[in-house]
């Protein structure tokens, strides 16, 4: 897999919620040095060269507490993702979003899969829990519709994805490149 700093975090995090392992190349593993230092707390083995990241996902990723802030910072454009890990961690997880205001839209999509998320203001606790369930959800923008993906690939049972316009805008056949790593995925159109 390649691609930007933003989707090769996107398949990091998807690597560290399926257990997965994942080689990513064509991007500074650098830009994402946050990130991977979270990930690292988070129980991922990350090995990283001048232009390629590999990175193993736990079995069961550890809670984390991150908070939102422009680059170099944690990006707020892989909170989705993040937060959809913390979903399945082994315990409690504090997310701060600092830097867009209304960026957790993605927790009652994230609940509806058996996520246990609480949010007041710009903070979100996450009571990581053992499984997630097959659900309808719906993507609300590119970024909050990568977390769900990546939820739904880790839940247990079928998930039915609406809106995915969203998440196309952002990232060039997600579905075929979720696919051809093992994911199974179908798109439907729905007239």
């Amino acid at each position: 897999m390649s691609g930007d700093r933003l989707v090769a975090g996107t398949y990091m995090f998807g690597a560290a919620i399926t257990a997965g392992e994942l080689k990513i190349t064509g991007f500074d593993p650098s830009a994402l040095t946050i990130v991977n230092h979270k990930l690292t707390e988070m129980g991922c083995e990350i090995k990283t060269t001048k232009n390629s990241l590999t990175i193993k996902g736990p079995q069961r990723p550890r809670p984390v507490s991150v908070t939102t802030f422009p680059y170099p910072g944690f990006p707020t454009d892989l909170q989705a993702c993040l937060m959809a890990t913390t979903c399945l961690s082994s315990g409690t997880s504090h997310i701060r979003e600092t830097v867009f205001k209304d960026r957790f839209s993605h927790t009652m999509e994230l609940r509806r899969l058996g996520a246990d998320v609480t949010v007041s203001s710009d903070e979100a606790l996450v009571n990581g829990v053992k499984v997630l369930q097959g659900a309808e959800v719906m993507a609300s923008d590119i970024r909050a519709g990568a977390g769900i993906v990546l939820a739904c690939l880790a839940a247990r049972g079928k998930s039915e994805l609406l809106r995915v316009y969203h998440i196309d805008r952002g990232y060039n056949k997600l579905d075929e490149k979720l696919s051809s790593l093992g994911a199974d995925i179908k798109r439907e159109t729905v007239s």
